[in-house]
């Protein structure tokens, strides 16, 4: 029951596609550890298994298993290309319980042009799964259901994934979960560190000469670790570190791509839209009013509001094309995290008929947050100066139903996970006035939620 769709197949897709059904039942179940679910898909699942968490944790999702993939390598239309699949994929779905929505869960790449090498080679421009095997745990109920595709229904088959099914509730439920260690680094090394110093020198005269307003600059870090971790090791370390974040874990091949963001991009609930914008920073006190300083502070810098006010702009333009009316506060607030604290302005509004999630993450990504102002000079500058793929890092991650509600976040704070090798990732926003030591240092505080994770030394 594993079928792969490529979007890139053109009308065969329509042809295979009109003879499938999208056959999904759904069970109620005790509660149970979601991470537990995960962990029990470690010998059948490893390679095709996925961890969500919002940051209110009122909605948290586990797959296991591939019952349906959908990937695209085109640049140009990945949004529409998935979308359209998706909408075709869920014309005929045959399912117990309309409560609970078949899921589509994944990612897109930050820039589908970078044809920079490494350790995101081979990984599509869009990657999203349907699970064999979803759990949905929403408030105080926990739902599992099995998803197939066929010609028509095979209840034998599907007496077979029940069974698996519940091998793997009672694995979740009766083996105790497993503590533990966090991972052992033995060293670490800051990829192309002189060329991203460099890099904000170049960037910064560009600014000056007006050739952008603001360009986001990232760079890497790599942890060597003693052993291989697993997935489940990884997960249950940033659920313990940074439980106020988006959590998520996308495995992609032999990788894990996961982080703990604070940064929405946007959700889409019965027609109503929400986003986040989320620019400017600084670090945690190491007391209150020391913490307090600090975050008066970031309200009062020029520099960091002024980064913030693009955001607030690009956003507050895009609701106003898409949605019938809208809001956003006049000023912003500190959005605190465990190492960082950001400026922060909640924007919501009612969407058109025609509005749709995909709609708004396609022109929402990349926000001036991650990419730069004006997007389009700003990605030229990354492309040219940036020495690194960011991958799926500072992309949209997340997941949509089949009426349309879903969330997305923005993939920071994260980290791809390689057997014994993890690259952290970090940028910021580089502006006229912007010191490459200072913009270096600002990374050092971004990577601190996932060395925390990882085991790695932090130094203050």
């Amino acid at each position: 029951m594993n079928r792969k769709l490529s979007t890139t197949t053109g009308d065969q897709i329509e042809t295979e596609e009109s003879t499938l059904q999208f056959f999904s039942e759904t069970i109620e179940v005790n509660r149970l550890s979601a991470l537990a679910f995960f962990e029990a898909g470690e010998e059948s699942f490893a390679g095709q298994r996925y961890y969500w968490q919002n940051r209110e944790k009122t909605f948290t999702l586990v797959g296991l298993g591939h019952a349906y993939t959908i990937t695209s390598q085109s640049e140009e239309q990945r949004f529409d290309e998935v979308e359209q699949q998706w909408k075709k994929l869920t014309r005929n779905v045959v399912t117990n319980d309309q409560a609970i929505q078949p899921i589509l869960f994944g990612g897109f790449t930050f820039d589908p042009e970078n044809g920079v090498s490494g350790e995101w080679e081979g990984m599509p421009q869009a990657f999203f799964a349907v699970a064999t095997y979803q759990l949905v745990m929403r408030n105080d109920h926990v739902y599992i259901s099995t998803n197939y595709f066929a010609e028509q229904e095979n209840p034998h088959a599907f007496e077979q994934l029940c069974k698996k099914r519940d091998e793997l509730m009672h694995t979740a439920q009766v083996k105790a979960l497993k503590t533990y260690a966090k991972p052992q680094v033995k060293s670490s090394f800051e990829p192309y560190k002189e060329e991203y110093l460099e890099s904000i020198k170049q960037v910064t005269s560009l600014i000056r000469q007006k050739e952008a307003d603001k360009v986001v600059i990232a760079r890497s870090l790599a942890l060597q670790f003693e052993e291989s971790v697993s997935s489940p090791n990884v997960l249950s370390q940033i659920i313990l570190e940074q439980p106020e974040s988006y959590l998520f874990g996308l495995e992609l091949q032999d990788k894990l791509f996961f982080g703990a963001s604070p940064e929405r991009l946007v959700k889409v609930e019965k027609s109503y839209a929400y986003s986040s914008c989320v620019a400017g920073s600084v670090k945690r006190g190491k007391n209150a009013e020391e913490d307090e300083k600090l975050g008066q502070g970031l309200l009062n810098d020029a520099k960091n509001r002024s980064e913030h006010q693009y955001v607030v702009d690009m956003i507050g333009n895009t609701f106003k094309e898409n949605c019938s009316n809208y809001d956003i506060p006049s000023q912003p607030k500190l959005l605190k995290i465990r190492d960082i604290q950001h400026l922060y302005t909640p924007v919501e509004g009612h969407l058109k008929n025609n509005a749709t999630i995909l709609q708004l993450v396609k022109t929402l990504h990349p926000t001036p947050a991650l990419g730069g102002v004006p997007r389009k000079r700003a990605m030229e500058v990354i492309r040219k100066y940036e020495p690194m793929n960011r991958g799926y890092y500072a992309a949209p991650i997340g997941w949509l139903d089949a009426k349309g509600n879903g969330e997305f976040a923005v993939a920071i704070r994260s980290a791809l996970l390689y057997q014994d090798e993890a690259f952290l990732y970090a940028g910021g926003g580089i502006v006229a006035d912007s010191d490459p030591q200072s913009e270096y240092e600002e990374t050092l505080v971004k990577f601190r939620p996932m060395i925390r994770a990882l085991g790695g030394q932090l130094h203050d």
